[in-house]
């Protein structure tokens, strides 16, 4: 599994699924849930039942990457 790009980063939803998350994050699905049921996922998790939810805002700003905003200019597949 190969980590997510910017572009894909920004085209996700509000909020993602744990293997969505630790694709983002290049991590694998045995350490994203272990992390997750240990309450130490390295951003926020929304735990509802057996789901987990990561907000992708919380992925945008662990990874240091700018939360675009209504007045951001969209970005397209070559980065402009």
């Amino acid at each position: 599994m190969r980590p997510l790009t910017i572009v894909e980063l920004y085209a996700l939803p509000a909020a993602v699924d744990l293997m969505t998350a630790a694709q983002a994050l290049n991590m694998g699905r045995t350490m994203a849930y272990e992390l997750a049921r240990r309450g130490e996922f390295p951003c926020a998790v929304i735990r509802y039942g057996d789901t987990y939810r990561v907000p992708t805002a919380e992925i945008l700003r662990l990874l240091n990457v700018p939360i675009p905003n209504r007045e951001s200019p969209t970005v397209t597949e070559s980065g402009q």
